[in-house]
């Protein structure tokens, strides 16, 4: 089992509570909008960290991560990026993706079964039955941004099972 620290849109902020709640994670991810090379940096030394860039994201950081993130964790096929969308409302340049993908399934060779992506400040977990994979956006656990509470998900990957999946809210900003 693995446990999972999800974040996104820490817009060069990183609220020391983070820290606390991924502590008995085995991984962080971020989904874009990182701020700061010091911002990675800190949760590089802490845990190990799958990033994405974001459309804030600039110098080292934009330089040292992708745009589009395709890994694997035990049983689960991930796709990350920072603008995604979701079900029904995603950016129509991820749908060649997506198709991609579900011809990669249909063969059992690969596909996604969880896509996560950040920017919108909203936090949202949503199954899609068009593309059958589970969509994860923690919305935002910076300071910037309209949203009045920052927010981060923790859950686990338990071969292909994502389960207990936890919200959690660092306070109003």
């Amino acid at each position: 089992m693995t446990k999972i620290g999800l974040l996104s849109d820490t817009h060069g902020y990183l609220d020391t509570r983070v820290k606390e709640y991924f502590e008995e994670c085995d991984e962080i991810w971020h989904a874009g909008d990182i701020g700061s090379e010091e911002v990675l940096q800190s949760l590089r030394e802490f845990r190990p960290t799958r990033a994405v860039y974001g459309n804030m994201d600039s110098g080292d950081v934009r330089y040292s991560l992708s745009e589009f993130y395709r890994f694997r964790v035990e049983d689960v096929n991930i796709l990350m990026t920072h603008i995604g969308g979701y079900p029904g409302r995603y950016n129509p340049w991820l749908i060649p993706m997506f198709r991609k993908a579900a011809e990669e399934k249909a063969t059992d060779k690969g596909g996604i079964d969880l896509f996560v992506c950040g920017h919108s400040h909203i936090l949202k977990v949503q199954y899609d039955p068009m593309w059958q994979f589970l969509t994860m956006n923690p919305g935002a656990a910076g300071k910037q941004g309209w949203q009045t509470v920052q927010t981060l998900l923790r859950f686990e990957i338990d071969k292909k099972e994502i389960k207990n999946l936890e919200v959690i809210e660092l306070g109003r900003k």
